[in-house]
């Protein structure tokens, strides 16, 4: 006899803040973030990929076109998408102002800190593909800006810009990443959200950087 899979904790999760979305009024997420919508899903692009919100279970789903095959979307994914719909301010709007992630005052000392894990572990693997990855940020429809072997602002919604800026390793100096966001952004998102939408839009890059490296081949 088969055991049952068993269903991972960030699974768990997952589908709790599935059942938690639906509680949330659906035409305020509609108003505030001008979705499109039907009977059946809300819909928001992430990071230049289309996603759909079930209105009837909550599940996030996305697909590269309407020819793709539907994917289930993962933690990060969901999470982040269901705390903006659902706990973001009424009010929220971009101050247009840029701050480094690491100087927000919420999150001193927090895993975004410069020098944590998550910065060292992007810079190594950044370190050596400046054009890959300026090409990958093209791909996922990034801005070039100014400073940096590579940067690029990027919108990980369409109301939600990032930048991205990656000095490579020299003799002098190792590589380096800077994330800046909005000063507001803490309005859109909470702290523990907001890594796991840049954790996402790191690993969206790295999947570009390895389709770009795959076609060289």
């Amino acid at each position: 006899m088969k055991r049952k899979q068993e269903i991972s904790n960030y699974e768990k999760m997952k589908n709790s803040m599935a059942e938690v979305f639906l509680r949330y009024d659906q035409k305020t997420m509609i108003r505030k973030f001008n979705l499109a919508h039907d009977e059946d899903c809300l819909y928001i692009r992430f990071l230049d990929r289309n996603y759909r919100i079930s209105r009837l279970n909550g599940k996030v789903s996305w697909s590269k076109d309407f020819f793709s095959t539907e994917e289930d979307a993962d933690y990060n994914e969901a999470m982040t998408i269901y705390d903006v719909l659902c706990c973001s301010k009424e009010n929220c709007h971009l101050a247009h102002e840029w701050v480094n992630v690491g100087s927000l005052s919420a999150i001193q000392g927090g895993t975004l800190a410069k020098g944590s894990n998550f910065f060292q572990s992007a810079e190594k693997y950044f370190s050596g593909k400046v054009n890959a990855l300026a090409q990958a940020c093209e791909i996922l429809k990034g801005r070039k800006i100014e400073k940096g072997d590579a940067a690029y602002e990027l919108d990980i919604f369409s109301f939600l810009p990032i930048c991205v800026r990656f000095w490579d390793a020299d003799e002098e100096f190792p590589a380096s990443l800077q994330i800046l966001v909005d000063k507001n952004i803490l309005d859109y998102m909470h702290y523990e959200t907001l890594m796991f939408a840049l954790t996402h839009t790191l690993s969206r890059i790295r999947e570009e950087m390895a389709n770009i490296r795959n076609e060289k081949k």
